[in-house]
């Protein structure tokens, strides 16, 4: 391209300065971008110094002088910086120098200058930064969230006042520093914190919810929000990261799950509960028919000794149902009980053979009374097989043998705990030195029927039975384990009001009185079992009496009403329609002053009994029929 061509396509060019500098920096030619830029026009610019274009301060440093020696000493000079224009004002300009040597030599001829205006683009990186500046501003004065940032590998870069707060470093200790730092060993050994970076940077985040450990080494529950930060170019730089302390909130659903699951948990164990009633009194009926049978059999089969051995174990087998319903009585809270003032050491040292004879000579027994110890308000005969239920289970506990601490002591209830009717309690606990159990076997101890133990060594009702007797008397039970450290059983029990205050025991004849009998009586027997009806009648017709049957209440008002022979009413109470508290009070409407008893396996009644009307306990046999019979009739 021939020199006046080159010309005029420089002149042409707008957008850039495009000039030409002698040997010492005098300006030598001047396009028309030039003097768009500068606004000095070719006349008036040629033959003066470049250093014209330089503000004050960069000449004052030599910054002209230094641009030209650079480019003479590099082969070229290239920077930016502040220019002034004709009428004084500044311009960001983007300036390279080449320097122009002679053909052949290295004689410099002068320099080819190219200066572009980049002041819009240095406005925008002025914002820019003001609003770096800002937010930075902002994110330090944050102290609610620890803000921070990361480089690619995960070290600290920076830190704001919220990090410092929650998580207790200075900028100093930290910045640097991996941000594994903040995990906790568990999860630095499960790679957790490799696996945050990995997602955040496959996926431009990661969200999460952790524990967290602060310079003291406590542990906080942390909301974390981890995003990427890309380049220019889409390549990664690092990462900005968010972490706020959120304990309380998850503490607080941590609490109320805890109450959710101690609802369905109470809703689960009402639902058992009634099941297992309902179960124990249909067994109860069973029970009944099976003893009273076998007791008439007895009376009516030859003496023979193989035939007797039948029937006693047959007798035996169905006593054994009769106890495993007690028990599922106990845990249903519907057992009969008899409360009275109990001493808890005398009664433990009561029985203390019964005790070591059911453990074996491998387990030892110690006993820790405190003194003066108040008597508690309990049945006795309840809370002696109560203490057996948890020695045995102590014993099969310690395999090896052990000791089995039996202490209690006087204590006030703790919050939430305490009954209407009873402030202070007797804690009276069962320690051994036993496996223990862990936490899911704990949790599920008192469940019915759960039981740790083999097929046919334990019926999962032991402990039901407990806390059933403990909380019908108006406390609880708690257990405390863990695995290879024993178990501690602790009953809290009442302390029993004054003499005065203590309510009669309920009225039931002990089957192992002496032989009772009254005049022959014409005896209306009410059940709706009709295989429990049918031996009721068996039972008092061998008794010698006369019986009337009727399968509900309402047959059995019907028949008093025809018939005023009848001298006394025995009657089931759960019956349908109308319960046998409800048929007495009826029937003494019909016929008053009426003798009647109640034969129920229940302890709670919907009815209060008038103090004449004896309970009579399922299963019963005839010696125990015969003297509720008296105690009704008043012959006893």
């Amino acid at each position: 391209m021939d020199e006046s061509r080159y010309r005029l396509l420089v002149d042409s060019v707008t957008d850039y300065a495009i000039y030409m500098l002698d040997a010492d920096g005098i300006v030598s030619s001047w396009n028309s971008g030039a003097h768009r830029f500068k606004g000095y026009t070719e006349a008036e610019i040629v033959g003066q110094h470049f250093s014209r274009f330089y503000v004050d301060e960069d000449r004052e440093v030599g910054l002209p002088q230094k641009a030209l020696a650079t480019a003479v000493r590099e082969g070229r000079f290239e920077g930016e910086g502040w220019r002034l224009r004709k009428d004084g004002t500044r311009f960001w300009a983007h300036v390279v120098i080449d320097p122009i040597r002679s053909p052949g030599t290295d004689d410099l001829l002068g320099f080819a200058k190219i200066t572009r205006d980049l002041s819009e683009r240095k406005a925008a990186a002025e914002l820019l930064k003001r609003s770096e500046d800002q937010f930075n501003l902002l994110v330090q004065s944050v102290t609610d969230y620890a803000i921070y940032m990361l480089d690619a590998q995960g070290r600290v870069s920076s830190w704001n006042l919220g990090a410092q707060r929650i998580k207790g470093y200075a900028p100093e200790e930290i910045i640097g520093v991996h941000f594994s730092r903040f995990y906790t060993a568990e999860d630095r050994a499960r790679d957790r914190p490799a696996i945050t970076l990995q997602t955040a940077a496959r996926e431009g985040r990661f969200e999460g919810e952790g524990w967290r450990v602060r310079k003291d080494g406590t542990r906080f529950w942390a909301n974390v929000v981890v995003d990427r930060i890309n380049g220019p170019e889409g390549q990664l730089l690092g990462f900005a990261k968010v972490t706020r302390d959120v304990t309380e909130k998850r503490e607080a659903q941590h609490q109320l799950e805890i109450a959710r699951e101690a609802f369905f948990q109470s809703q689960k164990m009402d639902a058992i509960g009634q099941l297992t009633g309902g179960v124990a009194h249909d067994f109860n009926n069973l029970l009944m028919a099976v003893l009273a049978s076998l007791a008439l059999i007895r009376k009516r089969i030859p003496e023979d000794p193989k035939t007797q051995a039948l029937l006693d174990n047959a007798v035996r087998g169905a006593k054994r149902g009769a106890e495993l319903t007690q028990r599922m009585l106990a845990f249903a809270r519907r057992q009969q009980l008899k409360p009275a003032a109990v001493n808890v050491p005398e009664l433990v040292e009561g029985m203390a053979g019964l005790l070591q004879s059911s453990l074996g000579p491998g387990v030892g027994i110690e006993t820790r009374f405190a003194e003066g110890l108040s008597p508690v308000l309990v049945d006795a005969n309840q809370l002696e097989l109560a203490l057996l239920n948890l020695a045995v289970n102590s014993r099969d506990a310690m395999p090896h043998g052990g000791v089995i601490t039996i202490a209690a002591r006087e204590d006030v209830a703790p919050p939430g705990k305490a009954r209407p009717s009873a402030q202070r309690y007797v804690r009276l606990s069962l320690q051994d030195q036993g496996e223990g159990m862990d936490e899911e076997t704990l949790a599920r101890a008192t469940e019915p029927f759960y039981t740790t133990k083999g097929v046919g060594k334990g019926t999962g009702l032991g402990l039901s039975m407990v806390e059933g007797l403990a909380a019908q008397s108006g406390g609880w039970l708690e257990l405390k384990s863990a695995k290879g450290q024993g178990t501690t059983a602790e009953l809290w029990l009442p302390v029993a009001p004054a003499a005065s205050e203590v309510p009669p025991p309920a009225q039931a004849a002990p089957p192992s009185l002496p032989a009772a009998s009254t005049g022959p009586l014409t005896v209306l027997a009410v059940d709706d079992d009709a295989l429990v009806l049918m031996n009721t009648v068996a039972m008092l017709q061998e008794l010698g009496h006369t019986v009337r049957e009727a399968p509900s209440a309402k047959e059995a008002l019907a028949m008093l009403a025809r018939d005023g022979s009848i001298d006394l009413l025995v009657t089931d109470q759960a019956m349908p329609q109308m319960t046998g508290a409800q048929l007495i009070e009826a029937a003494r409407l019909v016929k008053p002053g009426l003798p009647a008893i109640l034969a129920t396996g229940y302890a709670d009644l919907s009815t209060s009994l008038p103090p004449d009307v004896p309970r009579l306990a399922k299963p019963f046999d005839l010696d125990a029929l015969s003297h509720t019979i008296v105690s009704a009739a008043g012959g006893g």
